[in-house]
C-alpha cells in the first residue's frame, strides 16, 4: 500500500488534505466563525502543509497510515459520544425525569 501511494502523488494529496480538513475541523474549529479572509488562509495554510506532508509521504514515511489511525480514534470517540446521549435519553424514568437508582 505503501508503495502504491508513493507512486500515485495526487491521490495521496488528496487524502492528506481530506484527514487534514476533517481534523482541522473536528478538534481544533473555532466555536466562532473565522472571517472569510482568515478562513481562506485557513484553508491554504493546510493545502500547503498538506503538500508537505505528502512529499514526507512518497519519502516512504506513514503519514496517511499514521492520519487514518487518528480520524479512525477521532470517529469511535464521536460514536461512543453519541452512544452515551441516546443511552441517556432512552434510560428508566420513575415519572420524576430521572433515571431510577440501582436497587
Amino acid at each position: 500500500m505503501q508503495e502504491w501511494l508513493s507512486d500515485h502523488k495526487l491521490v495521496s494529496y488528496l487524502i492528506i488534505l481530506a484527514f487534514t480538513i476533517y481534523i482541522f475541523n473536528s478538534v481544533f474549529r473555532p466555536q466562532a466563525r473565522l472571517p472569510i479572509l482568515k478562513e481562506i488562509l485557513v484553508y491554504l495554510l493546510m493545502a500547503f502543509g498538506s503538500f508537505i506532508l505528502m512529499i514526507l509521504q512518497v519519502d516512504k514515511l506513514p503519514i496517511i497510515q499514521c492520519m487514518a489511525v487518528a480520524v479512525i480514534m477521532m470517529l469511535m470517540l464521536r460514536g461512543r459520544q453519541l452512544y452515551d446521549k441516546w443511552k441517556k435519553g432512552k434510560g428508566p424514568q420513575d415519572g420524576t425525569g430521572k433515571p431510577e437508582s440501582g436497587r
